[in-house]
């Protein structure tokens, strides 16, 4: 990474990782946003210069990567990007479209712009979105452990109207997956063992940067993720060579614990 080192990872103290949880500011790591394209030239989002800027496309024969136009053809991944700049303002951003105008995909075509920001050395993958396909789960696996053995961190989403529901990539213990919190603390994690999706964080109406110049308020676990891949990319930025499940662990030890007071509608009430 391209910022001084200031700690190694296997040697925190807790006051040390809550060091660099509060002054990190993403510099030196790069954040890959495999959404729906990211409208570069946004209000909110002056003075973005994307490290990347691409989007899968489906030919006859096999899955190409083009060249992108600073477009977004949803509104989503603005959002997202939006997020993470708040937080880890000096982080770089790669957008990879994978998500087309009604948010739809194909395994394929993630998995193709997953190999594409693996290639290009990014650190964070940030997944706002997530597959429920049972008979998908194996080719989210042939990514999800890639990356986890090239020391690639991912941050993915939960299902929206039951967290309990398993999705991919989310539904992996190498993950760091979130859901949405109602009323949390904007500069907050929250943990909560007993389940795949173990962290959360706010994305109970957010205000965030949209398509068309346009900004609105915005509910999901979609809008949480970017807020802790950005809170991990603070990290990185000050902590050198976390490995996934080191910085997984770290940030267990950084959050606070889940309450019902956060609980956001995707959660039973007996839970």
């Amino acid at each position: 990474m391209e910022s001084a080192v200031k700690f190694r990872g296997s040697w925190l103290s807790l006051d040390e990782a809550r060091a660099a949880f509060s002054e990190g500011t993403g510099r030196g790591v790069r954040i890959a946003v495999l959404d729906s394209g990211i409208e570069v030239n946004h209000p909110r989002l002056q003075g973005l210069r994307l490290a990347d800027d691409w989007y899968i496309v489906s030919s006859e024969v096999k899955l190409e990567a083009k060249s992108g136009d600073g477009t977004d053809v949803f509104g989503h991944g603005t959002a997202v990007a939006d997020i993470i700049r708040q937080i880890a303002p000096e982080a770089k951003i790669g957008s990879f479209r994978v998500l087309g105008e009604q948010l739809n995909s194909r395994t394929a075509i993630i998995r193709e712009g997953v190999r594409q920001a693996i290639d290009r050395g990014y650190h964070i993958l940030n997944c706002s979105f997530g597959c429920g396909v049972k008979e998908h789960v194996l080719q989210y696996k042939d990514w999800i452990d890639e990356a986890y053995l090239k020391g690639i961190h991912i941050v993915a989403a939960c299902n929206n109207i039951d967290f309990t529901i398993p999705e991919w990539p989310g539904y992996f213990p190498t993950v760091i997956t979130v859901n949405m919190a109602k009323g949390g603390a904007g500069d907050r994690l929250y943990y909560r063992p007993g389940n795949l999706v173990e962290f959360a964080a706010c994305g109970v109406n957010v205000s965030a940067a949209w398509r068309n110049r346009e900004t609105r308020e915005v509910t999901g676990s979609s809008f949480a993720t970017p807020r802790v891949a950005a809170f991990l990319a603070k990290v990185l930025s000050v902590v050198d060579g976390l490995h996934p499940l080191e910085a997984k662990t770290l940030m267990i030890r950084l959050a606070d614990k889940w309450t019902q007071e956060i609980r956001a509608s995707n959660v039973a009430c007996s839970d």
